[in-house]
């Protein structure tokens, strides 16, 4: 009996001093996040906060609300922290480089995911935006014969993947001389204020718009609305960037004509796992890019699982 009491008690205190260690090794990432009012960027939160909890990490998400200034405050307040590592969701190109250079010189590793930032963070995960703006314009060019009018709808000015899409847009326009832009303004990514600005547009060149190239779903189905409305939906193209849900569904019932694929899943995924991978320190990749796909009424349903 006092051997299996004796063996009973080291089983009990192995188990304690084992859960101990456990919790002192669980890997802590704070991850600030570009604005929660976003549908494709809760969807990235989503799938991080899923992959943290399979990997076992401690996950702490806050919404910047599109303030630079309150996305590097919570990067400061991360450090104060002491977290394993930083996931930032960059709100501008230039303006959240500061976090940046701020985590790095805390000697605390920050992976940016899904938009970039000047300063060059220890990890990026996402896409080339470039790539996405080149596949909607080049199907605008294809579905106009390369000749028309368009308006291009931007995102939120200063954030990379805004400044991005405007460079792939223009790229692929340059090719196209007979393809000739009409207006352009930010949207913000907002499906509102979109629907606003292509109200006004539809006012001021009435039917002479071709085609609409918006940088986001959010703003692409504004501009549908607006189309709709006046009754012009079915004679002017309207393509954007994400395929969240709603997108998908107008896609499916002809509403807007196309969207480009961007994999918010693997995106998020990607960015814990490469987190986890830094704080572990193994081997990871410096730059991970999830390759874009064009989606069309044709296609849709592969999308809609």
């Amino acid at each position: 009996m006092k051997k299996i009491l004796v063996l009973l008690i080291a089983i009990l205190v192995f188990s304690c001093n084992s859960s101990k260690n456990s919790d002192e090794k669980k890997i802590k990432i704070g991850a600030t996040m570009l604005s929660m009012q976003n549908e494709f960027i809760v969807n990235i939160a989503d799938e991080m906060q899923k992959k943290a909890d399979e990997l076992g990490a401690e996950l702490i998400i806050v919404d910047a609300e599109r303030s630079p200034l309150k996305q590097i405050e919570q990067v400061e307040s991360f450090i104060a922290q002491k977290v394993d590592v930083i996931i930032m969701n960059p709100i501008e190109f230039e303006a959240s480089s500061p976090a940046v250079t701020k985590a790095l010189a805390a000697k605390i590793p920050i992976i940016n995911v899904n938009s970039a930032t000047s300063a060059t963070p220890t990890a990026f995960v996402g896409s080339n935006d470039v790539e996405s703006a080149r596949i909607a314009m080049k199907y605008i060019a294809e579905k106009l014969g390369g000749k028309g009018n368009m308006v291009m709808i931007h995102g939120l000015m200063g954030q990379a993947a805004q400044l991005q899409r405007e460079e792939g847009a223009k790229e692929v326009l340059k090719q196209f001389p007979d393809i000739k832009l009409l207006a352009q303004q930010t949207g913000e990514w907002d499906r509102a204020k979109s629907m606003d600005l292509m109200q006004n547009w539809i006012q001021s060149y009435g039917d002479k718009i071709n085609a609409v190239f918006a940088h986001n779903d959010e703003m692409g189905l504004g501009a549908v609305k607006a189309l709709q409305a006046v009754g012009l939906k079915d004679k002017v193209l309207v393509i954007s960037v994400d395929a969240i849900k709603d997108a998908l569904a107008s896609v499916q019932k002809g509403e807007l004509n196309a969207t480009v694929f961007q994999n918010a899943n693997q995106q998020g995924a990607g960015a814990i796992e490469t987190a986890v991978k830094i704080a572990k320190k193994q081997p990871f990749e410096k730059e991970v890019l999830i390759p874009f796909e064009l989606v069309t009424r044709e296609n849709v349903g592969k999308y809609l699982k």
